[in-house]
C-alpha cells in the first residue's frame, strides 16, 4: 500500500513539475529569428524530477515534456516537406532533445546537492546542444542555415542560446539548491550558514551575469536574419546598436566587479572583528 501511495505521488509531483516546465518554456527572454531561445530555467523542474527519482522518471518526464513542446511548436514542420525530414525535426529538436534531460539524474548519489544539480544541469545542456547541432546541419542546412559550412554554423548558432541558456539553469538551480533540500521525500528548507551579505553578492553577480548575456544575444543575433526572405544576413551586424552593447555589458562587468570587491572587503572586516 505504502508502495503504491509513494509511486502515485511521484507521478503526480512528475506531472505539476512537466506542467511548471511547459509553462516557464512559454516565458522567453530570448527568441531568435531562426528558432531558439532563453527561458527561465524552463529545463530545471524536469532535472529536479531525475534528481528526486532517478533515471527511469527523469527520462520519462523528459520524454513527455519533449512531446507537449513538439504541440506547442508544430508550425517548424511546415518548413519541410519530405517526412524524413518531419521524422529528424521531431526526433532531434524535441522528443530526444529534451528527454536526455532525465539523464541529469546520473549525478543524484553525490553528496553535495549544489554540485550534483550543476553537473546534471551540465550535462543535459550539452546533449540537448548536441541534438540541435545534429538537426541543423542536416535537416535544416539549405533551409535556416547555409549549406556551406553547415556543421560549423549549426555549432555557432546553437550556442547562441543555448549558452546563455545553461548558464541562466545553473544560476537558479544554484540558488534553489541552496534554499531547498530535494533530496528527500518533503522538500524541506535549508539552514543558511553564508551571511546574508554574501547570498547578496552571489544573487546580484549572478543576475548581472544573466541580463548581460540575455541583452547581448538578443542585441546581436536579432540582426542576422533578413526579415523578407528569412535568410543569414551577416550584414545585419552593421544594424546592431554596439554603443549600447557595450555600455550594457561594461556596466553590468563593473557591477560584478564592485560587488565582489565589496563582499571580499566584508569577510575581511569580519575576520578582523572576530580576532
Amino acid at each position: 500500500m505504502s508502495t503504491t501511495v509513494s509511486r502515485t505521488r511521484t507521478l503526480v509531483e512528475c506531472a505539476i513539475m512537466i506542467a511548471f516546465a511547459s509553462v516557464l518554456s512559454m516565458i522567453k527572454l530570448i527568441d531568435l529569428p531562426y528558432g531558439g531561445s532563453v527561458t527561465i530555467a524552463s529545463m530545471l523542474p524536469i532535472i529536479i524530477i531525475a534528481y528526486r527519482h532517478g533515471l527511469g522518471w527523469g527520462l520519462g518526464s523528459g520524454l513527455a515534456y519533449g512531446v507537449i513542446q513538439q504541440l506547442l511548436g508544430l508550425n517548424t514542420l511546415s518548413y519541410v516537406s519530405s517526412w524524413q525530414s518531419v521524422l529528424a525535426i521531431v526526433l532531434l529538436d524535441y522528443i530526444v532533445a529534451f528527454a536526455v534531460l532525465g539523464l541529469a539524474g546520473v549525478f543524484r548519489k553525490m553528496k553535495n546537492q549544489s554540485a550534483a544539480l550543476a553537473c546534471g544541469c551540465l550535462l543535459a545542456g550539452l546533449l540537448r546542444y548536441i541534438c540541435h547541432v545534429i538537426s541543423g546541419a542536416t535537416v535544416w542546412a539549405g533551409l535556416s542555415i547555409p549549406d556551406e559550412a553547415a556543421l560549423l554554423y549549426s555549432l555557432a548558432y546553437n550556442a547562441t542560446y543555448m549558452l546563455p541558456e545553461v548558464i541562466v539553469l545553473l544560476i537558479v538551480a544554484y540558488y534553489l539548491s541552496t534554499a531547498l533540500d530535494l533530496r528527500r521525500d518533503q522538500i524541506t528548507r535549508v539552514a543558511r550558514t553564508e551571511s546574508p551579505k554574501k547570498f547578496t553578492v552571489k544573487l546580484g553577480s549572478g543576475l548581472l551575469l544573466t541580463g548581460m548575456l540575455v541583452y547581448d544575444v538578443a542585441a546581436i543575433f536579432s540582426k542576422l536574419q533578413n526579415e523578407e526572405t528569412g535568410d543569414f544576413f551577416i550584414q545585419g551586424l552593421a544594424d546592431v546598436n554596439w554603443l549600447r552593447v557595450i555600455v550594457i555589458s561594461a556596466v553590468c562587468l563593473i557591477g560584478i566587479c564592485a560587488l565582489l570587491i565589496y563582499g571580499k572587503s566584508k569577510t575581511t572586516e569580519e575576520k578582523e572583528s572576530g580576532r
